[in-house]
């Protein structure tokens, strides 16, 4: 669940309109860049200064972005796409229009 007062703001550019294909489910991913911050990480600000923490062993929260972030974490890694289709592909079922049955 994202953190409502951390303000996160995401953009999304419509580069055209088709009609809908009858063989894909929707919604779908096009593209990604970039990992997601990690839950509770204290918004876009505290992200940006774990970051710079991580980069920098004497900085005063390089302890703190350890622990959240780990010292393994890569925010140019690209995003596990496949996982993202099945997330989407789950909500495409969820949402798809059910027929009534016959009382």
């Amino acid at each position: 669940m994202q953190d409502l007062w951390a303000k996160i703001e995401h953009s999304v550019k419509i580069e055209r309109v088709s009609a809908a294909s009858p063989h894909l489910t929707y919604p779908l991913i096009l593209d990604a860049v970039g990992m997601r911050p990690p839950e509770d990480c204290g918004g876009p600000w505290g992200y940006a200064e774990k970051l710079e923490a991580l980069g920098d062993p004497q900085h005063e929260y390089d302890e703190e972005a350890l622990d959240t972030l780990g010292d393994d974490h890569d925010p140019n890694a690209q995003p596990d796409i496949p996982l993202i289709e099945a997330r989407l592909e789950a909500l495409a079922k969820k949402w798809a229009p059910r027929t009534r049955r016959k009382a």
